[in-house]
């Protein structure tokens, strides 16, 4: 097969790597709704509303050692600001929802838990490392992104953000 053959052969999955790689969710992107890609309380519960609420999401998975040291901060976040109008939703995106599901019942956040059962969301989304937080805002755009769990300076970055979001009018 000539090089330019093969050259034509292969531009469409460059394409479509490229298409793929732009779909990534960044600030000012309007975050992908939930029902749709298949995201269920681990609860069994309905999904919580969202629309017009700050919103935090934060992708983790049973098995990585920052997402469990972060949880105790989420549930700080989420008990001194869920009165104000934070909505906390933390999105597993185990394989196995079993793990899910034991990690959330150890931990018993006072947020909801969420599983992402066919990983449709956090491929949509492109998460780039686990766990990783976006901070969407009142009309459901992103407005800040965070990789990784950073102990305290985390925490009060993420609050200071909040904050600020709740302060915003509609």
């Amino acid at each position: 097969m000539s090089p330019r053959i093969k050259f034509l052969l292969a531009l469409p999955v460059a394409l479509a790597l490229v298409t793929f790689a732009r779909a990534e969710i960044k600030v000012g992107d309007p975050f992908p709704a939930l029902a749709p890609a298949g995201v269920v309380a681990i609860s069994g519960a309905a999904l919580p509303a969202t629309d017009g609420q700050v919103v935090l999401v934060d992708f983790w998975a049973s098995w990585c050692a920052p997402c469990k040291a972060s949880f105790p901060s989420l549930a700080k976040i989420h008990t001194d600001l869920a009165p104000r109008g934070l909505v906390l939703l933390a999105i597993s995106i185990d394989e196995k929802p079993a793990a899910a599901a034991a990690f959330a019942k150890k931990l018993a956040p006072p947020f909801a838990t969420l599983h992402d059962r066919e990983q449709k969301l956090v491929k949509a989304v492109v998460v780039p490392t686990m766990p990783t937080s976006y901070l969407v805002d009142r009309t459901g755009k992103v407005r800040f992104v965070h990789d990784g769990f950073h102990g305290a300076a985390t925490e009060k970055l993420l609050r200071s953000q909040i904050e600020s979001l709740l302060a915003e009018k509609k």
